[in-house]
């Protein structure tokens, strides 16, 4: 394993000082040392690894984007801190190929699973930083990320689009839409609107149109689903 080390280590872009903690990243929970005593595996470290992303990726947002909303900032980061993207880079560095399974898990195609290919891509981004610090964890990640923050720069979706592909890739029923009440004049009416999403708490927004509502509403839930992934992800 130390020439896959090394090769690894030049994609990364940092020999490890302590490559243990790499070994560590790279081995699935399904390993057994002799005696069948569980191996150190990634699970601790994609813990941590998850809060380094979203605080480099946050930040990284909040500088590039000084005058955008909330709301917008939301939406990129969750097009960025989503599994499609971590298996996007661990694909784009053939993480696979180092991760450490047992027989079973290898048999079943556990390399390319993207459950797997996420946890470990979290877990080396941990390793990185708690070998050399948040530095090199955060050029890791400017390099691996850019071509991604690029295209949802040039190709923006409106929030409802953005929701609805996020409910998708969580494995979730699409948003529902419910209009909860109309105020105003027949001429300058103001609607309200609630969406509905299994797993998170009803969001409300108004509008001038129903469409203007829902996009408000569908804003709010994707800013509360950004919160809700990193309280909730492990």
């Amino acid at each position: 394993m130390p020439e896959e080390l090394d090769r690894l280590f030049q994609v990364l872009g940092h020999r490890f000082a302590n490559p243990d903690l790499l070994r560590e990243a790279l081995t699935h929970p399904s390993v057994e040392r002799p005696k069948r005593r569980a191996a150190p595996n990634y699970q601790r470290l994609e813990f941590l690894g998850d809060r380094v992303l979203g605080l480099v990726v946050a930040e990284h947002l909040f500088q590039r984007f000084p005058t955008a909303p909330a709301g917008e900032l939301a939406l990129r980061y969750n097009a960025l801190v989503r599994r499609d993207s971590l298996v996007r880079v661990a694909e784009a560095i053939d993480l696979g190929r180092h991760v450490v399974l047992s027989k079973s898990e290898r048999a079943s195609s556990g390399a390319s699973k993207p459950a797997i290919l996420a946890d470990v891509c979290e877990a080396v981004i941990a390793a990185l930083y708690l070998d050399a610090g948040i530095e090199t964890a955060r050029r890791f990640i400017a390099a691996m990320w850019e071509p991604i923050v690029a295209e949802i720069t040039g190709a923006e979706k409106d929030p409802k689009t953005t929701l609805q592909e996020w409910a998708h890739a969580a494995g979730l029923a699409p948003p529902r839409y419910e209009t909860t009440g109309q105020e105003g004049p027949p001429h300058a009416p103001l609607f309200a609107v609630t969406v509905h999403l299994d797993g998170l708490p009803p969001a409300a927004a108004s509008g001038r149109s129903k469409r203007e509502a829902e996009q408000a509403a569908a804003a709010i839930m994707l800013a509360a689903g950004a919160s809700h992934k990193r309280g909730h992800h492990g």
